[in-house]
């Protein structure tokens, strides 16, 4: 599917490939994603949805094409993906435990130089999380769960990310929780940054998204606005329950 005319893609993927070991789990995935949209990437546990994500992020090998702002990503290395902007908040949070609140946060920010902009950045995460804020010397793994997913979500854009990659940021936490993470997502996204939301649970990916695609075993199926694939007959059915 394309986008605008008047754009080009920030992020381009097209005949994406990649498995683990003799299994393929992905089959010549193409997607693209325009600045500031917000991107919902759906389908069931098992889609390969994480799958996608490793492969763009370079940690697992992949063939096909991946361009960042016009620069192709794959061959990169992990590291140097992260460095062109690409950063990913993981499934299950993945925090230091160990560590503060605080010193997660600056470790997302650790390949950056502009020490200036960190502090700047870091109080705004505390603005954006106010409960971080309040917890900030205390153990990230003390934490509840949503407490925690505030975090990783504080931690990468404390990357200061050209593209945030969120995945199933919902999974086992409370509605309330939840629709405060959205709001979040929604106020970064208009301050320019753009996000590529995975979620198991469509009917909250695709009502808080612009555009979305619709993954089946490793292949895109559906794509098209949310609104086009909330309507969508075969989304309806296999996805929301209608």
């Amino acid at each position: 599917m394309t986008g605008p005319p008047d754009r080009q893609p920030l992020l381009a993927v097209h005949g994406l490939n990649a498995g683990y070991g003799q299994m393929q789990a992905l089959h010549e995935v193409s997607l693209q994603i325009y600045p500031a949209e917000m991107v919902a990437l759906v389908g069931s546990n098992g889609a390969g949805k994480t799958t996608l994500l490793r492969a763009l992020s370079c940690v697992l090998p992949c063939t096909g094409s991946v361009r960042l702002n016009g620069h192709e990503l794959v061959g990169m290395t992990p590291d140097q993906v992260f460095g062109r902007g690409l950063v990913q908040v993981p499934e299950g949070r993945q925090l230091f435990d160990r560590m503060s609140v605080r010193d997660n946060l600056l470790m997302g920010a650790h390949r950056r130089a502009d020490a200036a902009a960190v502090a700047t950045d870091l109080d705004r995460m505390y603005a954006l999380f106010p409960t971080l804020a309040q917890r900030r010397h205390q153990l990230a793994g003390s934490m509840s769960g949503g407490e925690q997913q505030m975090c990783a979500m504080a931690r990468a854009l404390m990357a200061a990310p050209v593209l945030l990659m969120v995945d199933e940021m919902s999974l086992g936490l409370a509605p309330v929780v939840v629709e405060q993470l959205m709001d979040v997502l929604a106020a970064i996204r208009r301050d320019g940054v753009t996000i590529l939301l995975v979620e198991q649970d469509v009917q909250l990916a695709l009502s808080n998204a612009d555009r979305g695609y619709v993954l089946e075993t490793g292949r895109v199926v559906h794509e098209g606005t949310a609104r086009q694939l909330i309507d969508d007959p075969a989304v309806q059915n296999a996805y929301l329950g209608l």
